[in-house]
């Protein structure tokens, strides 16, 4: 029996703080297994991160509804948080140009939303998988209706909180019978006050490679905005017919036809099949608000209803000059657009399953490497079993010399966790820790409550067992006897780099020039060490001052392996979830989703540019124009203002040369394009010339 709210009692329960919409249904999982056929292998209509779309018709009141039911694949890395984060966004709202969900279903380990179906698909599809001859006045309406998506979604909802979206692309863009703009998708969306346009949300980087807003990417900073930003690729994906992440191009889509327009050329990048549709005058207005869109300081960005309002301008600028010329071929191309039946077009809808093949974020497993999807596997693995995490004896046995450790022994070595005990606040917390053999150690508290982060701890483990370099911090033992899983290190006693460039009111010591130098040798040396590591390299993915550690002598220990990846041999890069630290990121990853060593050279420059400079790595306060450290420093090179930046002690103790020399190597460090980049190699045997440089007189 369909019942309409979803208060109903369930195996799975759900938000207790969510008041669901009476439009929203809860189906039995009967009712699902009825409407799918079982999940019959042929009702397949599409397949994403989050598991597999099936069309079928399922059972509303006396009616049958055709409908695309998603299923939460059991291998999926989304799970619970993503599912009721769209049953509680999509229950509550309502529009013509937001996806219907239905209703949901959660019955065991099942997880289950139910949409209308889309007949038409994805944008995505028409665009780059079919080939349909979309005319502009057909794309123009889709865009317009997908604005208007938005712009409800940010400031219409009429539940005194706006919605950002975090994932728009042409792939969460779905046509309905109508060729309708319908948005979805909504597993990442995050809510945020309507009443501040400026205001924001801090929270892990995530979307789409080519989509991303490059501030909120550097800052962390979430804001309608950064929907603004990957709207306005949307834009140049419908009028130029290529990816957002083309193989074509050296760079993203946005960058190169940013490139091309500020070049004069314009009318090259303009899809060939509506050159000859486009005025000059409308051509000159869409990209114009392309522009707007992407530009890179978030508050010069239009708000979505600027955008549709824009948009709605071209389309009458088009409709005008069409009168005027007698433009009947469009008329005519979209009667034949409406005249289409879904042979030959896909099959149905696809909730934001349909990505770029390369490169992209796979939340699952389905659009992986065999190499890569066994390398997943093995860590699912590790299984959760009576509040305790066990790790299987082949994972076990090959992690080195790893100490396992039970809980009572770290808790009195802890003395109980007690607040003297507080190194840090990293995951649920880090410890200092005393053993029973007079060893002190750190412990720490790993925050887990996905998998994700269950992959990360499983990282740590496989990475730090296998390493032995002085200047990498040891990872001794770890307890799996515990709900919180425990790692236990050598215990490092002068806190991080972070802390003694950037705290120095809170009793940090003020490092000399040559203890800068140092440990900016060590660092490289260990980061080197990772790059060529046995049969494969391991990318650190988030070097930083903060995971510097500087011991008793104040000798460098890089830290924190969580985000680590294994490239194997033969191999020079990989497609990866994308992870990092706002401020170091890597911008060429950001752009094609490719993880490669140099994205550790780029993070390693900031850290160089912190030495010499004593600036944090983003501007919180917004002294500066430019937030990032990365972009003020290369401004600040282009402009011949490097001197001007640099930490005062700096120029007091450094040499000339010196200065020039380690300036000259950050900077080549945080080039743009990672083909340009030195390797950690060289940047370490340059960082030992550049400390052995005599001293001089000028």
């Amino acid at each position: 029996m369909v019942e309409s709210a979803l208060s109903t009692t369930t195996t799975t329960s759900s938000p207790s703080s969510v008041q669901w919409s009476q439009l929203c249904h809860h189906f039995e999982f009967g009712e699902i297994l009825l409407a799918t056929q079982n999940f019959d292998e042929s009702l397949v209509i599409g397949r994403g991160g989050f598991g597999k779309v099936y069309k079928g018709y399922i059972k509303i009141g006396p009616n049958l509804v055709e409908s695309a039911i998603k299923r939460l694949d059991a291998m999926s890395n989304q799970g619970a948080s993503e599912f009721w984060a769209e049953v509680e966004m999509l229950s509550k709202l309502r529009h013509c140009h937001l996806v219907t969900l239905l209703g949901y279903c959660n019955h065991e380990k099942e997880m289950i939303l139910v949409y209308e179906y889309m007949p038409h698909g994805t944008l995505e599809d028409h665009l780059h998988k079919l080939g349909t001859p979309l005319s502009w006045y057909q794309r123009l309406k889709i865009c317009i209706g997908a604005a208007r998506g938005l712009d409800y979604l940010h400031t219409g909802t009429g539940i005194q909180l706006g919605i950002i979206h975090r994932d728009v692309k042409s792939s969460n863009i779905l046509l309905d019978e109508c060729w309708e703009a319908r948005v979805s998708d909504f597993g990442l969306s995050k809510i945020s006050p309507t009443n501040q346009p400026s205001s924001y949300v801090n929270t892990l980087v995530k979307g789409t490679f080519g989509y991303f807003d490059p501030n909120y990417f550097a800052t962390g900073k979430l804001t309608r905005k950064s929907d603004v930003y990957a709207f306005g690729v949307v834009l140049l994906e419908v009028l130029c017919r290529k990816r957002a992440v083309d193989n074509s191009l050296d760079w993203g889509l946005a960058t190169w036809a940013q490139d091309s327009i500020k070049a004069g050329r314009l009318k090259g990048i303009v899809d060939s099949d509506i050159k000859g549709e486009i005025s000059p005058k409308c051509l000159k207005q869409y990209a114009r608000i392309v522009d707007r869109c992407l530009d890179n300081h978030p508050k010069n960005r239009p708000t979505m209803a600027e955008v549709f309002l824009s948009l709605e301008y071209v389309l009458t600028l088009q409709e005008k000059i069409n009168n005027l010329t007698g433009g009947n071929t469009i008329i005519k191309r979209i009667a034949h657009m409406f005249s289409f039946t879904n042979d030959g077009m896909s099959s149905g809808m696809d909730y934001g399953s349909l990505m770029p093949k390369k490169p992209h974020i796979s939340m699952g497993f389905g659009s992986l490497k065999p190499k890569k999807r066994k390398q997943l596997m093995l860590r699912k693995k590790f299984l959760l079993k009576n509040g305790a995490l066990l790790l299987e004896d082949k994972v076990r046995n090959g992690v080195g010399s790893i100490q396992v450790f039970g809980d009572e022994e770290l808790r009195k070595a802890t003395m109980n966790y007690a607040e003297s005990m507080v190194l840090g606040k990293g995951g649920q917390g880090v410890y200092k820790g005393i053993l029973p053999d007079k060893r002190v150690v750190a412990i720490k508290k790993s925050k887990i409550s996905d998998q994700e982060q269950l992959e990360e701890f499983i990282d740590e483990i496989v990475i730090l067992g296998q390493v032995n370099h002085k200047n990498v911090v040891r990872l001794l033992g770890c307890c799996l006897e515990t709900v919180v899983p425990l790692l236990a290190y050598e215990f490092v006693s002068n806190g991080t780099l972070y802390h003694h460039l950037h705290n120095k009111t809170s009793g940090a010591t003020s490092l000399s020039w040559d203890s800068r130098l140092r440990i900016a040798h060590e660092s490289a040396g260990a980061i080197a060490y990772l790059h060529s590591y046995a049969t494969r390299t391991i990318i650190h993915r988030d070097v930083k001052s903060a995971n510097i550690l500087l011991d008793e002598n104040y000798t460098a220990k890089v830290a924190d392996f969580g985000a680590s990846e294994f490239i194997p041999m033969g191999h020079d890069q990989i497609s990866t979830l994308f992870q990092g630290t706002s401020g170091y990121l890597d911008p060429e990853y950001l752009y094609t989703g490719q993880l490669t060593d140099k994205s550790d050279v780029y993070s390693f420059g900031v850290v160089l540019a912190e030495l010499l400079t004593g600036l944090k790595p983003i501007d919180s306060k917004g002294s500066r124009e430019d937030k990032t450290l990365a972009t003020y420093f290369m401004k600040a090179k282009r402009e011949d203002l490097l001197l001007e930046i640099v930490d005062r002690q700096v120029l007091e103790e450094a040499t000339v040369e010196q200065l020039k020399e380690t300036c000259y190597l950050a900077s080549r460090c945080l080039d743009k394009r990672c083909k340009n980049r030195p390797g950690m190699k060289e940047v370490t045997m340059k960082l030992e010339r550049i400390r052995n440089t005599k001293l001089f007189n000028e």
